[in-house]
């Protein structure tokens, strides 16, 4: 049961509980007033004691008509008890439901800044950090949670800029030398080598070099990614998966897997390059993590409003309760855990789910019984 309904419901009982207990008290108080005044039975019998002597003529009518007007006082005072009674219920009811009308109304507004809290911190779960609360009004405890939240927001945002900032700025760093590396690496393989020995060793050091490379521009996209998008623009999905796809038909071919490119146009809304890396990063690592003879399909729908991508490959089996951790940076699966990898350095589906978050979209995947995984990308499609 939500908040707001509770404290509705404990503002309307508490008005019923203590009008129930005044309608009581009201009761009983005017009860006992009507039966402690006016003529009784007992005082009426003690008429029939007395002499006729004592009476004028026609005792038995007086009699009478005492005993009448006593029925008629028991009457009235039944009738007017009744009608108090009634009538306070009445009241009662009526008053209660506008009660918990007003409750609820009141209930809303009191907890309208909790709601702004709820949805701010919504927003930020997916790295949007540098929205605010600003909550106005008079300094109470609502008040209070909203510039501590803020505050907390601040000292996070602050924080994770300058992550981004070092990432981005050591990559930097670490390009230049890496590049003077493998031109030297060139030069030195360009060079005669009777033996031999020193085009393996160029080669080897060539390759590890293409490696580091590759580890430094996906931190740099892992560092770019990971916020939100500026200028989101239309991008069809269908387009990115068939440029991707022609990229990747070399490797794909050496490594003996099928692509397969299906569906129709999805235009979502977004980053083009980033949804190109997303893209890229997805049939990659359906290709490299494969076997020969496999199949990678690729599909591009629009449903409800979302752009669905959707690639599904064949392979190794994955327990299901390794993929969560698929999206951690280094994890490689299939045993490779932050280690040296042919196939990859382990940032492609952290990579993807940055572009995901940054364009406020969702991701799912699932293992195949047979082998192999599909993986479910939709994101806000362009109207």
């Amino acid at each position: 049961m939500r908040l707001r309904t509770r404290l509705t419901l404990l503002y309307g009982g508490s008005f019923l509980l203590a009008g129930g207990v005044l309608i009581a008290v009201v009761y009983f108080l005017v009860r006992e007033r009507l039966y402690s005044s006016g003529l009784t039975r007992a005082e009426m019998s003690r008429l029939g004691e007395l002499d006729v002597g004592q009476l004028p003529e026609g005792k038995d009518d007086v009699l009478a008509l005492v005993n009448g007007l006593i029925e008629r006082q028991d009457a009235a005072r039944a009738a007017t008890l009744e009608s108090l009674l009634v009538w306070s219920v009445v009241a009662l009811v009526l008053v209660g439901l506008l009660s918990v009308g007003f409750g609820w109304l009141m209930a809303g507004r009191v907890l309208r800044p909790i709601g702004a809290i709820t949805e701010t911190a919504r927003r930020v779960a997916d790295r949007n950090l540098h929205e605010r609360i600003n909550l106005s009004g008079p300094g109470d405890e609502l008040k209070r949670l909203a510039d501590t939240f803020d505050e907390m927001l601040e000292r996070l945002d602050r924080a994770f800029d300058g992550q981004r900032r070092f990432v981005a700025n050591a990559s930097h760093e670490l390009r230049t030398p890496l590049a003077i590396n493998r031109t030297l690496l060139e030069v030195a393989a360009a060079r005669p080598d009777p033996d031999g020995r020193v085009g393996d060793l160029t080669a080897n050091l060539l390759a590890v070099n293409v490696r580091h490379e590759r580890l430094i521009d996906g931190l740099l996209t892992l560092a770019g990614s990971d916020r939100s998008v500026a200028r989101p623009v239309p991008v069809d999905l269908a387009d990115v998966v068939a440029h991707v796809a022609g990229q990747l038909g070399a490797e794909a071919t050496a490594a003996g897997v099928e692509v397969e490119v299906a569906g129709g146009p999805a235009v979502a809304l977004g980053d083009a390059t980033l949804l190109e890396r997303l893209a890229q990063n997805l049939v990659a690592n359906a290709i490299r993590h494969n076997h020969p003879g496999g199949t990678v399909t690729v599909e591009t729908a629009a449903r409800a409003g979302r752009a669905v991508l959707t690639v599904a490959n064949t392979g190794p089996q994955v327990p299901a309760y390794e993929i969560p951790a698929l999206f951690e940076p280094f994890r490689r699966g299939e045993g490779h855990d932050r280690v040296e990898s042919a196939r990859g350095v382990g940032l492609g589906l952290s990579i993807v789910d940055a572009v995901v978050r940054a364009h406020e979209g969702t991701i799912e995947i699932t293992a195949r019984e047979a082998g192999g995984l599909v993986v479910r990308v939709e994101m806000a499609e362009a109207g």
